[in-house]
Formats: C-alpha cells, sequence, structure tokens
C-alpha cells in the first residue's frame, strides 16, 4: 500500500536533508546551487493555463537546432530548410541527470527561462531522473539515487521559479510503469516531493498519466492521486506516443474526471497519421497538431511537443540510442507531413 501522503512528506524531507548534510548533490530543495533560496511566486501555478495567451519557447539550442546548423555547414540545403524549420517549432526540454547534473542543471534552466522570458514565452520542462528510470528494460535506462533526486529537482525548482510562466511535465511513464514493475512506494512519494517542490515555486506542475492505448483510466487515477495531483495543475497524456487527438482528448477527460476534474495537455508532436501499436520509433509516422494553447472551456490546456520528435526513442527500428537527434527519420517525418 502506499504511504499515507504526510508519511511520504515527512521521508521526502528527511531524504532532502540527509543529502545536503552528506554533500550527495550539488544543489538542495530550495536552492540553484548558489545557496541563494527559490524567489517567492507570484501567481498559483495550479490555476492559471500558462499557456493561454503565451506562445510555447523554442530553445535556440535544441539538438535539431544543432542539426541545422550542420547542415548548413556540409552545404545540405534541403536538411538545412526542414531543420531549421523544425527548429522553430517549440518542444519539450528535457532535463536529465545524465546531461544536466547538479550543480549545472539550475544555470541552464535559469538561461532557458530568462530568455523564455523576455521573449514573453513559455518553455515547457521534462523532468526526467527518477531512480530505476526505465524499470521494464527498455532504452532509458538510468536516473539518480533516490537521496540525490529531491535535490537535483530542488534545483530546477528554485530557478525555475522566478514568477516567470513556465510549465514542467514530470516524470513520462514513471507512475504508469509502475503497473509492470518498481518500487511503488518509493517512486510515488519521490515524484510527490519533485511535485510539490515545483508547484510551490510557481512552476505550472502536470504529472505524467500514460496514454490512451497503454493504461485504463481507473488503473492510474490512483496513482496520480497518491503522486499529489490535486496539488498541481494536472497530468499529460501520449508523452513519446502516437495516439490520435480524438482518443487522447477522450481518454484525458475520463481521466480528469476521476482526479477532481484537473487540466491535462496532450504530445502531438508524432501523432499524424495516429494510433500504431509499435511505441518505438515505428515508421511511417507524421507531425502532429501544432503547438499551442485549447481554450473551447474543456479541461484540455495545450497540445504540446513534448517530445522533440526528430530525437530517436532507442535502438530500435534502425534508430541511434535513445535522444540522439536522427537525421534520416526526421527527414522521413517531414516529408510524410507535407513539409
Amino acid at each position: 500500500m502506499p504511504l499515507p501522503r504526510s508519511s511520504r512528506a515527512l521521508a521526502a524531507a528527511a531524504v532532502v536533508v540527509l543529502a545536503a548534510l552528506t554533500g550527495c548533490s550539488g544543489g538542495s530543495a530550495g536552492s540553484d546551487g548558489s545557496g541563494s533560496a527559490a524567489p517567492e511566486p507570484t501567481r498559483d501555478a495550479r490555476t492559471v493555463n500558462p499557456y493561454d495567451g503565451h506562445d510555447q519557447y523554442a530553445d535556440p539550442g535544441s539538438k535539431v537546432a544543432q542539426a541545422a546548423a550542420q547542415a548548413t555547414t556540409d552545404g545540405d540545403t534541403e536538411q538545412e530548410d526542414v531543420f531549421t524549420r523544425l527548429a522553430g517549432v517549440p518542444q519539450g526540454i528535457w532535463l536529465t541527470p545524465e546531461q544536466y547534473p547538479a550543480g549545472s542543471v539550475g544555470p541552464f534552466v535559469t538561461k532557458i527561462v530568462t530568455a523564455a522570458d523576455d521573449a514573453g514565452e513559455v518553455p515547457t520542462f521534462v523532468i526526467y531522473g527518477i531512480p530505476d528510470r526505465d524499470c521494464t528494460g527498455q532504452h532509458s535506462a538510468g536516473g539518480l539515487p533516490a537521496d540525490q533526486y529531491g535535490p537535483w529537482v530542488g534545483e530546477i525548482a528554485a530557478a525555475a521559479g522566478n514568477g516567470a510562466d513556465v510549465a514542467a511535465v514530470v516524470e513520462p511513464d514513471g507512475l504508469a510503469s509502475l503497473l509492470e514493475c518498481g518500487d511503488r512506494d518509493q517512486r510515488v512519494g519521490l515524484i510527490a516531493d519533485a511535485a510539490q517542490q515545483l508547484s510551490d515555486a510557481g512552476v505550472t506542475t502536470y504529472l505524467d498519466g500514460g496514454h490512451s492505448h497503454w493504461i485504463e483510466p481507473g488503473k492510474i487515477a490512483p496513482l496520480l492521486e497518491d503522486a499529489g495531483i490535486a496539488d498541481v495543475r494536472g497530468f499529460s497524456t501520449n508523452v513519446s506516443n502516437f495516439q490520435t487527438d480524438d482518443d487522447e482528448k477522450s481518454y484525458g477527460e475520463e481521466l480528469s474526471a476521476l482526479v477532481g476534474g484537473t487540466h491535462f495537455i496532450i504530445d502531438s508532436g508524432r501523432n499524424g497519421f495516429g494510433a500504431t501499436k509499435d511505441w518505438c520509433n515505428p515508421p511511417g509516422r507524421a507531425f502532429g497538431t501544432d503547438p499551442g494553447a485549447v481554450t473551447d472551456g474543456g479541461n484540455l490546456d495545450a497540445y504540446v511537443w513534448v517530445k522533440p520528435p526528430g530525437e530517436s526513442d532507442g535502438e530500435c527500428n534502425g534508430g541511434p540510442v535513445a535522444g540522439q537527434f536522427w537525421p534520416e527519420r526526421t527527414m522521413e517525418l517531414a516529408s510524410a507531413s507535407g513539409w
């Protein structure tokens, strides 16, 4: 059985204190790594759709932007045109401890938030560092030890929570995969603590809710509740997957009704041709609905390209390692999308 929320909060707090005392991490909850406390948020991140009235932010240093620059150097005008266009489409900015360890993740987040705020745009960060991250033995193994996870997220929260409009997706697949494997109590507790740190700092936070062709709403709803869905803006669906907008909207609304009418976002980066049973680099896909807010009065906040569509799901169907930019597949996606 999951720990009561009060017990989880005490346990998570003890983890943070222990990590700070033993020097396990370069950051700590409520600190940006320099010892300064996170500023008080200027709004309640649970009640505001951050995408409403704002464009989403495209990171100029993204992997596809780097690929566009390389194509220019190589004189490949076709790739240059496609990659440059794709680099201008807002996409999720993934934060992993492997790429952004404690001590460096805070400054990176600060740089992104400052640039986005100056442009009046909203960045979407993806927190992806939970212990035993891919417990199913697939392509995204890794993550932090449990005693380092809370301080690492705390560094992110402190850097992001400066009153600007910032969104975060917490641990794609992290809850849904618990139905197959993993330490439920530990993971739920860590995700709950991470979500609370982000939300308290003013970051609009979405826990990940799987997708319509994977898990029934009634099965993931209790996990979301135990992870603190009532204390954040809502949940994300279809992250790194391919299900149709219609299926995800139906799934999202059904799941929302089970968790207090909370809000949600849909990853539409690669769902242009709809559902597929193959989740790992399936061929014949296309870009989906452009990123943008939804203001029709429902619980759907926005379409967001959470997974950068040019990046591989893993070493499957001819792809490179997970997260690596894949030029050939990117060109196939663009061609199928009529670019």
